[in-house]
This record gives structure tokens, sequence and C-alpha cells, in this order.
């Protein structure tokens, strides 16, 4: 491939696409959306799409989007010196006033300063001139711990991205228009509520050489309040498009944050409170969807649990159109949602119990029991759906060996169960390590030892093998304890993620941490005290002090926690 052919594969995809938005190119602010995974997968990402409408509905602004190319296009990158360039504008990415990137998924860290490498824009903070852009990042991972690729952002959006991302570029256009230097628009951006600036945020450690906190600049908040807003509008496909990982699907936000106080879930506790979208705005989206002529996802952290949910299914039944669902809970599916999903083709029905046993389903909180997933059984038997799928995690704290067992001995039930109810089909199993994660009342603790994980996946392998209805899927546990030290890691990781991208990506990671004095398994494997300073205690998500800790302590008494509700003022975040 050469430079020619780069620029033609970028303008095909452009061609394709069915955009509602009309874009500027010669507005005053250039701002470039990075997506640090391929075309396929970002454009999935509906964050993307709502950032870049709100980027783009500015007069002064324009917002094009740049992703990580294949493996066969980025070789070509290389060898005709050709930098990242825009899918809309083919324009390189050092070009661009503001680079922006929205960081969903811990492996993608790896991504950044490949892209920004290649984007001919200096790697890290400190090397960037008055001459580069301004590097910025939003989405999932910037909130609940941004500190791993610290070094290769000057700024981050701490929450959700609606509304302050308009605030943080009209401060960067400010200080252009006044001619600020860098470090001065970059420090200003830390006045502004829910933004992080970590130059400002000097990591301190001990003799240990272990994290103890931060020296912060004069005048920069001790602490950022994650930024979010009620859903007033609607949260839908702004770039429709059939090169997705979700295929021809128009997706449709139906809720955002949830109130089910899963132990282990991050987006439960950095996106509370949950929030819904009125069921007219959705209907509008659907109507969008019916004229593009797209099946309809729908999106949110259970949608079963949608108030109205059976009028929304309803209403895209009526339409004689197809629907899909992100995630639904075994205890409050309904008959209308899984015949809608039989109509629409789907012939699997996916659900979340996480563990085999109750007694682990009480520490994790999770809410669900055995009669619910005979009863999703029995409506998806009754619907004609004929495949199930659990998704289950292992290695979760306080498990035993009786859990383990439990394991086999539910995905056994369950397919019998289904066998009963008239289902052919196959149950899958699909398994993962358990990784904990910040702001959840399972961040201090440790890891299950990979092998330990790995053995107890061979033997949930070998008791069901003989069952041919029964499949399990697993999920690299090597890859699992890569993502254990960047969800929880320091700053330091920066300079091993930025080596990483010169030799093999996450294949060096290992070899790089030692590098720098890190320990794989000492990150993995070390339980934390509750009085530690961790890299993202400077951090606010509204949780009230000593909130998360109690939770750890309901987890070990197996208590439950029910869900949110009106009115409710136990974790803080509803003050």
């Amino acid at each position: 491939m050469n430079r020619k052919d780069l620029i033609d594969r970028l303008q095909e995809l452009y061609k394709d696409e069915d955009s509602r938005v009309t874009i500027n190119p010669h507005a005053e602010q250039k701002v470039a959306i990075v997506y640090p995974n391929t075309y396929f997968v970002g454009m999935s990402n509906l964050g993307l799409h709502i950032i870049y409408e709100e980027i783009n509905l500015h007069p002064s602004s324009v917002c094009e989007r740049i992703f990580l190319p294949e493996k066969k296009e980025l070789d070509a990158y290389d060898k005709t010196k050709t930098p990242l360039m825009s899918v809309e504008m083919q324009r390189p990415m050092h070009q661009f006033d503001v680079v922006a990137f929205d960081v969903t998924f811990e492996m993608d860290y790896f991504h950044i300063p490949l892209m920004l490498r290649h984007g001919r824009v200096p790697v890290m903070s400190e090397d960037r001139t008055g001459f580069d852009p301004i590097v910025i990042a939003g989405g999932p991972c910037a909130t609940f711990n941004p500190e791993p690729f610290a070094d290769f952002i000057d700024a981050f959006i701490i929450g959700e991205g609606e509304g302050i991302v308009t605030a943080v570029l009209e401060r960067i256009r400010k200080g252009r228009e006044n001619g600020e230097s860098r470090e001065e628009t970059i420090s200003a951006l830390a006045q502004i509520d829910g933004v992080y600036v970590p130059v400002l945020y000097t990591p301190q450690y001990d003799d240990n050489k272990r994290f103890v906190g931060y020296d912060i600049a004069d005048g920069a908040p001790k602490i950022i309040r994650r930024h979010f807003e009620p859903l007033t509008s609607g949260g839908e496909t702004v770039i429709a498009t059939n090169f997705t990982e979700f295929g021809a699907m128009y997706i449709i936000e139906v809720a955002r944050g949830c109130g089910r106080h899963c132990r282990f879930c991050m987006a439960g506790y950095c996106f509370r409170v949950p929030r819904v979208r009125p069921l007219d705005i959705l209907k509008e989206g659907v109507d969008r969807a019916e004229k593009l002529g797209k099946k309809v996802g729908l999106m949110g952290a259970a949608i079963s649990d949608y108030p109205e949910v059976d009028e929304l299914v309803t209403y895209i039944r009526s339409k004689d159109m197809r629907y899909s669902c992100a995630s639904l809970r075994a205890d409050s599916l309904t008959q209308a949602v899984v015949d809608g999903l039989a109509e629409s083709g789907q012939k699997t029905i996916t659900i979340a119990p996480e563990t085999g046993s109750e007694r682990l389903r009480r520490v994790i909180n999770k809410g669900i029991s055995e009669e619910n997933l005979r009863t999703a059984a029995q409506l998806s038997a009754k619907s004609g759906i004929q495949h199930m799928r659990l998704y289950i995690m292992i290695g979760l704290p306080t498990e035993t060996d009786e859990d383990i067992d439990a394991i086999v001995g539910l995905a056994e039930r369950t397919q019998a169960h289904m066998a009963e109810v008239g289902c052919k089909g196959r149950l899958t199993l699909s398994i993962n390590p358990f990784i904990p994660k910040p702001f959840t009342p399972f961040q201090w603790m440790a890891m299950d030892h990979q092998k330990s994980v790995e053995k107890k996946l061979q033997y949930i392998k070998k008791s069901l093998q003989k069952n041919r209805r029964i499949e399990v899927l697993v999920e690299s546990p090597k890859e699992a304890y890569i993502q254990g030290v960047l969800a929880r890691g320091d700053r330091r990781l920066g300079k091993v993620l930025a080596a990483c991208a010169l030799d093999r990506g996450s294949k060096s990671f290992k070899s790089e941490m030692k590098k720098v004095g890190l320990d794989m398994d000492d990150c993995n494997y070390r339980e934390r005290k509750f009085e530690d300073y961790l890299p993202w205690s400077h951090l606010d998500m509204g949780l009230r002090n000593g909130y998360l800790e109690q939770e750890w302590q309901r987890a070990v008494d197996e208590a439950y926690t029910p869900p949110c509700m009106e009115g409710c003022k136990r974790c803080g975040v509803c003050k």
C-alpha cells in the first residue's frame, strides 16, 4: 500500500457513512477525537458519537475522527512515512489544535503512545511545545484511574463528557486568543470542575518504591470531582456505518449508570446515579433508525430494568423492526422483551449470574437466583430462542473450591432445565478472571494467583467436556493479569507503555515493568489497606467517606444491599 491507497481507504469509509452532522472543515478550532482501536471497534462506541456531535454543533469547532489502522495499514503508514490521518478530511493528527482520546478498555492503553508517535505528536506531555496539539482524554478508563497513561495526556475529563468538553475547548480557544503559553492554558484547565491536569500532581513514593500520594501544585484542586449531568436529550448513533462490530445497527442509549450495587462493577459506582431517558425520546430514536433501515441496538447497564421496557419493545415491534439488547438481567426479564428478540432473529439469550453459588452471589450482591435462570430459560423456550449464554467470573473474593464446583453444577442443571422446557440448543459458559477495579468495594483486594485460576478453568472444562450441549469459552488469563496491573497502576506505567509501543506491545509488558523496578506479581497479588492512599484517591465519584469500606464488610457478611431508590442517601451521591 502507498500513501494514495491509505487516503483512498479513509475516503471510502467516509463516503459509505450516513451522518446526522455536517462538519465545517474550516472552523477556527480543529479537534481530533481519537479512538485507540480500529474503526471497526471504535465506531461501535456510543460515547464517541455523542461527543463528536456536541463538538461539531459548536460554530467555532470542527471534530474529525482518527482510528488505529489495521496491522497491514499501520505498516504502510510506517513505510511511506505518512502520519495518521482523520477519516473526514485526511488531516494529519499533528495539525489539529486538540487531540482528544476516548479510552474505554485497559488493553487500548498500549495503542495511545503508538498512535501519538504515528501521528507525529510527541508521546510524552513534557516534550510538547506550543506548536503541538493539546492532548486531552475522557471515557471510563480516564475516570476511574487515569494514572497509567497520564504521562501522555495534558488534561483528563473525569466523568461524563457531555457539556464539559465544550467548556474545555472554549478555555483552550480563549488561551489561544489571549496569547497564553501552552503551560498557562493547560494549568487553567484544572480550574474547570471535573478536569484533571496530571502535570500539577507529582507522584510520591516511599523507600520501598510504593506510591504514597501526590505533591500538588499551588492553586490546583486537591480533589477532582467527576462530572455528570441529567440525560436531557437522546444518546444515539450519529454516524451510521455498516463496517462496525455491531454491523448494521442503530444504537440507542436507554439508560446510564446502574443502581444494582454489584460490588465488582466499576460502572455501577463511577456512573451513579442511574438515569433513564424518557420513552418519547427513545421512540424518536427508533423512528430515525427506521428511516435508515437499521436494526435497533438498545444500550444500557441492564435493559430489562428500564421501567417502560415493554412499551419500548412493543413500539419497535409495531414497526416490524428488529432489535437487540446490550445486557439483560434474569430477574427483570419479560416475555415481551424475549419475544421481540426472537422475532428479531436472535438465537441466544445472554444472562450474567457471575457465579455458580448463591453464597458467592450474596458476596458480590448480584441478586440473581437459580430460579431466575430457570424462568429465563422458560421465557426463551416459549419464544423459540434455543441457546443460552452465562457470564461467569472466577477468582472472586472469598471464593472456595465449593464455589468452583457450583459453577459446574449450575451449568449442568441449567442445561438440563433448558432440555426439559424444549430447548435443544447449547449452553455457553463465558468465563473471565475477576479483576479488582478502582471505586468498588473490592479495590483493595488481591487477585487470585494466575496458576490457581488456570487450574480452576481446566477443572471446569474437564468436568463439563462430556456434555456436548455445554460449551466453555475462556478469556486469556495472561491478558487479564495485564489488565489487573493497568486498572490499579500508578504513573510509572507510562514509561512501560511507551517502551512497549516501540517493541512488541503487550507482549513486552512484563519485561518492561522489570526495567523500571515494578513487579507484576506484587501489583496483582498484594492486598491494599483501607488507609492506603491509592493512585485514584484524589478523584471523587461522589461516594461518602467510608462507604466502600462498609460495602466490603457487607460483602464479607454476605449482606444484601438493595438497589438505588428515590430519596435514598445511602452512598452519598444523591446528596
